[in-house]
C-alpha cells in the first residue's frame, strides 16, 4: 500500500509579505488576497474571508469609488490582512480553533485599530490647523515638516507594535521555531 503524503501549503515568508505590502500600499481587494493564497495552495474562499471579517479576525474594508459614470465602489482592505491571514493559517495548522486564535491576540488588534484611527485623526487635525495658519500668512514650513516626520514615525511604531503582537500570539499559542514564523520578522 502506498501512502500519499499531503504537502503542506506554503505560507508567505517575511520578505514576501513585505513585497506584497509594498505592492499594495493603498489597500488590497479581497479577491486579490484570496488569489494570493490560492496560488500557493492555501485554502481560502470568499466565504472564509468574509467569516474572518465577521469574527473580527480581519478589519473591514473601506469603500473607494471607481472613476466613471455608474461604476460604483470597490472595497479595499489594509494590506496587513495578508499578514494576518498568513498567521491565522499558521495557527490553524497548529490545531488552534478560530475561537482560540481570536482570543490569543485579536482582541489586542482592536486596540491597535483604535490607536491607529486616533493617531490618524490627530494628524489630520494638526494638518488642518497648519493649513489655517498658513492661509493667514503664518510661518508653518518647519512645523509642517515635523508633522510629516511624526506621521512617518507613528506609522512605523504602529507597524512595529503589530509585529510584536503577532510574535506574542505565536509564542502564546504553541512553540514555533523562529524560522517557521512565516512573516513575523
Amino acid at each position: 500500500m502506498i501512502l500519499a503524503i499531503k504537502a503542506r501549503p506554503e505560507l508567505f515568508n517575511p520578505r514576501e509579505l513585505e513585497e506584497i505590502e509594498r505592492r499594495w500600499p493603498g489597500g488590497i481587494p479581497a479577491q486579490e488576497v484570496i488569489s494570493l493564497f490560492q496560488v500557493r495552495g492555501v485554502k481560502l474562499s470568499e466565504a472564509t474571508f468574509r467569516k474572518y471579517v465577521q469574527l473580527g479576525l480581519l478589519p473591514t474594508s473601506r469603500r473607494v469609488g471607481q472613476k466613471g459614470k455608474h461604476r460604483g465602489s470597490r472595497g479595499y482592505y489594509p494590506v496587513s490582512v495578508v499578514r494576518r491571514i498568513n498567521l491565522i493559517k499558521r495557527m490553524m495548522g497548529e490545531d488552534m480553533t478560530l475561537e482560540e486564535i481570536r482570543d490569543s491576540f485579536f482582541c489586542v488588534q482592536n486596540e491597535m485599530d483604535k490607536a491607529s484611527e486616533s493617531m490618524h485623526g490627530l494628524i489630520v487635525s494638526l494638518r488642518d490647523r497648519i493649513e489655517r495658519l498658513k492661509e493667514r500668512g503664518e510661518p508653518t514650513t518647519d512645523v509642517a515638516r515635523e508633522l510629516r516626520e511624526a506621521e512617518k514615525i507613528s506609522k512605523k511604531l504602529l507597524k512595529r507594535i503589530e509585529i510584536i503582537q503577532s510574535r506574542l500570539a505565536i509564542i502564546g499559542s504553541k512553540s514555533i521555531p523562529e524560522d517557521q514564523e512565516g512573516g513575523i520578522p
